[in-house]
């Protein structure tokens, strides 16, 4: 007992004095990096590698002496674009359209069949290998339907966009639906619910966070599927889309003008799907709630 004692202040002092080392290490430890500097690196980086990317565009030009009509320097794209902006603008507005309707025809289109698909075994086994099957044919061998079906201009290039984009849409719908707790869906039909309450209350419910998935992926490959369709089945004209611009600049040797036009259908790819993450990012933050 009195060498509990006397140990005991003892202890009290070494507990202290770690106490105290312990606050000084945690005050000589950086500090993490505040929200505001984050988003300033997210600013700052896209800059930096845009600019890498140009000095780099430039470097290959000199080193390798290229010619004007093999590769442009960025000054000679700049300068492209400035002296005529408007029927660039109009080319993009056009694409962009086509892109957002053809998108948005997948995605209603794709989480129909995709639910209709999860209702029922019969239906999955007989229509979605068709799906799967239907994804592998090449645009460019649809392409002359598409245009005896819908003739040349905006449909054939919408349909040319919804085909290629609304595949994803069916897989992450189909995926979602299927990925729901059987605990859970056993619980609602012993309460008495028939199938279509059981798809709406719980099994669409679970499938967001896939079908948000799905919607980003398809956002992209609208666009992609759009400049496709323009090539095979735009036309020309005061308002050309981006994708006939750069077939006609092709033909005419305006290298100038391709990469504009490319990367102005490059912008137009990006302007989709951050439209399309905002309100996925909307309504996943409703959904959490």
């Amino acid at each position: 007992m009195r060498r509990a004692r006397r140990r005991g202040p003892r202890g009290k002092r070494r507990h202290a004095a770690r106490d105290r080392g312990g606050a000084a290490m945690s005050a000589r430890l950086p500090a993490h990096p505040s929200r505001g500097a984050s988003r300033t690196l997210s600013v700052v980086g896209p800059i930096v590698a845009v600019a890498l990317a140009i000095l780099a565009w430039s470097a290959i030009k000199w080193a390798l002496d290229l010619k004007d009509f093999v590769l442009p320097s960025p000054l000679g794209v700049a300068r492209a674009f400035l002296d005529d902006p408007a029927p660039f603008l109009r080319g993009a507005l056009q694409s962009a359209g086509s892109a957002l309707l053809g998108f948005a025809i997948a995605a209603a289109g794709g989480v129909l069949l995709g639910s209709t698909i999860s209702l029922s075994r019969t239906v999955e086994r007989s229509v979605y290998p068709l799906t799967l099957l239907f994804q592998m044919v090449p645009l460019v061998a649809i392409a002359p339907l598409l245009v005896l079906w819908f003739g040349y201009g905006r449909p054939a290039i919408v349909a040319s966009a919804a085909i290629v984009a609304i595949f994803p849409v069916i897989a992450s719908t189909v995926s979602g639906l299927a990925s729901r707790d059987p605990n859970l869906d056993e619980l609602f039909r012993v309460l008495g619910a028939g199938r279509l309450a059981i798809w709406w209350k719980l099994a669409l419910p679970s499938a967001v966070p896939s079908i948000v998935t799905g919607l980003k992926i398809a956002a992209g490959l609208a666009t992609i599927g759009t400049i496709c369709g323009e090539f095979l089945a735009g036309t020309g004209g005061e308002n050309a889309p981006l994708g006939v611009m750069i077939t006609t600049a092709l033909r005419n040797f305006q290298t100038e003008r391709v990469f504009v036009s490319v990367l102005l259908a490059a912008g137009v790819g990006f302007a989709v799907f951050g439209c399309v993450a905002l309100a996925s990012r909307l309504v996943l933050t409703r959904w959490m709630r």
